[in-house]
């Protein structure tokens, strides 16, 4: 297997790490912690959002200083602890914990598989790297998602979904073992905000924060609808799917078309997906909300990191990548914060996200900020 290959299959196993949770969690939160709304309910995908967003930061800088291998290994040595604590956690805090490592975990395995592939690409293939780096994580979201649901279906919430997470974890770090190094600094590079990049880290925010407000209050939004574990599972694995696949053709296409339309275009779907989840409908439309999230998210999530590729040279683009993952991994936090609101004001939240949304997709388009040099070395 070559090694961009193999990178990509790492990822998989990344993105299982988050998706073993997408199902469960929020459920384990109502059911055996009785946690119905409020900060505390939203706990566990906060510290997620901003461990993942402060480290994203360290990850970048640390990458462009040392390389990436051992960056990655770190990752996976810190994910590998998650499952063990959400089988044992006696109370809501130490699910909280957990996912402050989780989202270290993400922070800096994701980010180096990303910065590796596209390290081993010519600059014309970016949006190819970044679409298959994004399909292979959010592959591995999808696939973790559904499971999960359907063994807390058969077994209950705990332990038995987390056996899974656990198996992903310890497969992900050996195979990390075997990856070789795809950058070596010559000089400590600099530091520095890159600029132009601005509109870029606000629209990735914005589709943060609809996926930390889908992750917890998506579960909880069709519970109160009277569905199952199981079919909550079938759509809370959709929308990732969608996602994961649609960046096999959206991610290629911007290196052809250009980025601008796909991430603008992008937005705009996430915007209609959210305001279809408003409306008090049966498991048909949440499918069909669950598709329109999933492929707008993919028209816009490689794009923006190629998009961010073209802008930096190679000696300072994992930095530079760490500042806009930075920005958008701080979305989960204000996601997670309005879905705090509890399954009574889901429906508002959501609705009223999807117009911020298509708001933001209009400004993008209107001002032109994403008309910058692209396939730039």
């Amino acid at each position: 297997m070559s090694l961009f290959w193999l990178l990509a299959f790492i990822n998989l196993l990344v993105g299982g790490m988050v998706g073993m949770e997408r199902t469960v969690v929020p459920l384990l939160a109502q059911q055996v912690f009785g946690l119905e709304k409020g900060v505390a309910l939203g706990g566990f995908v906060l510290s997620f959002g901003l461990a993942k967003a402060f480290f994203n930061l360290f990850a970048g800088a640390l990458a462009d200083r040392v390389g990436r291998r051992g960056v990655l290994l770190l990752g996976w040595a810190l994910g590998v602890p998650v499952p063990l604590l959400l089988i044992l956690a006696p109370s809501w805090d130490v699910v909280v914990a957990a996912n402050i490592l989780l989202g270290i975990n993400q922070a800096l395995a994701w980010s180096m598989t990303v910065n590796m592939m596209v390290d081993l690409v010519p600059p014309h293939r970016r949006g190819v790297a970044a679409g298959v780096n994004e399909f292979a994580g959010y592959l591995g979201v999808s696939l973790l998602a559904f499971l999960t649901g359907v063994v807390a279906e058969a077994k209950g919430l705990r332990p038995a979904p987390f056996y899974l997470g656990l198996g992903v974890a310890l497969l992900g770090l050996a195979l990390s073992l075997r990856v070789r190094e795809t950058h070596r600094p010559l000089a400590p590079p600099r530091l520095r905000l890159v600029p132009g990049i601005g509109m870029a880290s606000l629209l990735g925010m914005a589709t943060n924060f609809k996926d930390g407000l889908a992750w917890l209050g998506l579960p909880l939004l069709l519970s109160g609808r009277g569905l199952g574990p199981a079919e909550i599972g079938l759509v809370a694995g959709l929308y990732p799917l969608v996602w994961a696949g649609g960046q096999l053709l959206f991610g290629p296409l911007s290196d052809r078309q250009g980025r601008a339309a796909l991430i603008t275009g992008g937005m705009a779907l996430q915007g209609l997906g959210l305001a279809l989840l408003a409306l008090p409908l049966g498991l048909g439309e949440a499918l069909l909300a669950a598709f329109l999230l999933g492929l707008g998210t993919s028209m816009a999530y490689p794009t923006l990191i190629a998009w961010v590729a073209d802008q930096t040279p190679q000696t300072e683009r994992a930095t530079a990548l760490g500042f806009y993952r930075f920005f958008r991994d701080g979305g989960y936090v204000l996601g997670a914060l309005l879905a705090g609101v509890g399954p009574g004001g889901l429906g508002w939240a959501m609705g009223g996200s999807g117009a911020v949304l298509l708001l933001l997709a209009a400004w993008a388009t209107w001002s032109g900020a994403l008309l910058g040099r692209q396939g730039a070395p």
